[in-house]
């Protein structure tokens, strides 16, 4: 969510990780990334992201690395098996 209460607890910053993140893993191939406004499911602290049709709420730079490897590189990883 690019929103402006997500923007207000850091998605641009959220959205920069991920970038880099995609770059890092050379999955510029499988992962969209794409902004939306609100998806209705703010949340106190940290940014909401919709992974597929799953949305994952209270995503900081503290805890982003633990949010990327289990919903985006698990999830590939189990696809490419």
């Amino acid at each position: 969510c690019v929103g402006s209460s997500c923007h207000i607890k850091g998605s641009p910053e959220i959205v920069d990780l991920l970038t880099k993140a995609i770059e890092e893993h050379h999955l510029e191939n499988e992962v969209a990334l794409g902004g939306s406004f609100c998806v209705g499911k703010c949340n106190r602290l940290g940014v909401t992201i919709q992974v597929d049709e799953e949305i994952c709420t209270g995503i900081t730079p503290t805890n982003f690395k633990e949010f990327f490897e289990e919903k985006i590189l698990n999830v590939i990883n189990a696809e490419r098996k």
